[in-house]
């Protein structure tokens, strides 16, 4: 699952994470956008959840310093020996240059220059040197994990994919169907033992399907605008169904960009239905090669109307055969 859940303070997620582990998920994965940050739900949960695996997916690798973020992931690497996985990406010029007043230049190299460093840093090593897109001089971690975390990498194209496949411990997808999966996992050839594969999946657990579907939409044109999701999915096979959206957007119509998505496109990318129907969506993508399903749980209007105790409910119904799924 991802975390933290909206509707519930942080301080209050001790309930969340119990929730969690009744129901039977295994994970908690934490992302970076404008709200929390990626780390500091994942301490939490590795003080009042110690079986529950943590994963940030994604810390972005422009907004922290190297040396900063080797020390943000050695921190919970340590207070969560052995179930912390480190899971980095480029991020989007909006959150990195815009929001955090941080250039956004040559993303694959510096994705793959980060991977590098950590993977050296994470390991106790002195890094010294000139990498393509920064130099550190003498930086050793004072406080190394005595179980470095694998090192997962978000990747949409086949550069970065290639890139994950050879150099990292795991894949991070976001945005795709379950049908978009075996494309994606095509580009990464052989895998190492050991390898995983996650995936984000939005899912938003009503019987409101206009409800759903127009949430679904304000998600799509706010993220498939983006210019490395437009490619992601014009590399999917997308350019056609989607080009209405687009040029919608880009005139600045954006209700209409709205309307132009097709209704089995946001079915395909925002799961919804009973909870039973979601879990067995979420099944479809582990049958199609995802070793870590991750569920985004969206607002419903059940969990508006009933607060903190339905969205509980809510969690254990979901939770419900979804290990059986992952397996």
């Amino acid at each position: 699952m991802t975390v933290p859940l909206g509707g519930i303070a942080l301080a209050q997620h001790d309930t969340v994470y119990a929730a969690l582990d009744r129901a039977g998920f295994t994970d908690v994965w934490s992302s970076e956008v404008a709200g929390t940050d990626a780390f500091t739900p994942l301490a939490l949960a590795a003080a009042w959840q110690p079986r529950l695996r943590l994963g940030t997916a994604v810390a972005p690798v422009f907004t922290r310093g190297p040396g900063l973020l080797a020390m943000s992931a050695a921190t919970v690497a340590e207070a969560a020996p052995g179930r912390f996985a480190l899971g980095i990406g480029a991020s989007s010029p909006v959150l990195v240059r815009d929001w955090n007043a941080v250039p956004f230049e040559e993303p694959f190299r510096r994705t793959r220059d980060v991977l590098r460093f950590l993977r050296a840093a994470l390991n106790g090593e002195t890094v010294d040197g000139a990498f393509d897109t920064f130099t550190v001089r003498r930086f050793t971690l004072e406080r190394p994990p005595a179980v470095p975390p694998p090192i997962l990498l978000a990747a949409l194209r086949p550069g970065m994919l290639r890139l994950a496949a050879a150099e990292a411990d795991g894949v991070i997808l976001n945005w795709l169907g379950a049908d978009d999966v075996p494309q994606a996992l095509a580009e990464l050839g052989q895998r190492r033992s050991g390898f995983e594969v996650a995936a984000r999946i939005f899912v938003c657990p009503t019987e409101d399907a206009s409800y759903a579907r127009a949430l679904g939409r304000r998600l799509i044109t706010s993220y498939l605008t983006v210019p490395a999701y437009a490619e992601f999915h014009r590399w999917l096979g997308r350019d056609e169904v989607l080009a209405p959206m687009w040029r919608a957007w880009a005139a600045g119509d954006r209700r209409g960009a709205g309307a132009a998505v097709p209704d089995d496109v946001v079915d395909a990318l925002v799961l919804h239905g009973s909870p039973q129907r979601c879990r067995d969506q979420v099944r479809c993508y582990a049958e199609a090669g995802v070793d870590v399903p991750v569920l985004a749980l969206l607002p419903t209007p059940e969990v508006a109307e009933g607060g903190a105790e339905a969205l509980l409910d809510l969690i254990a119904r979901l939770g419900v055969d979804v290990v059986e799924a992952a397996a």
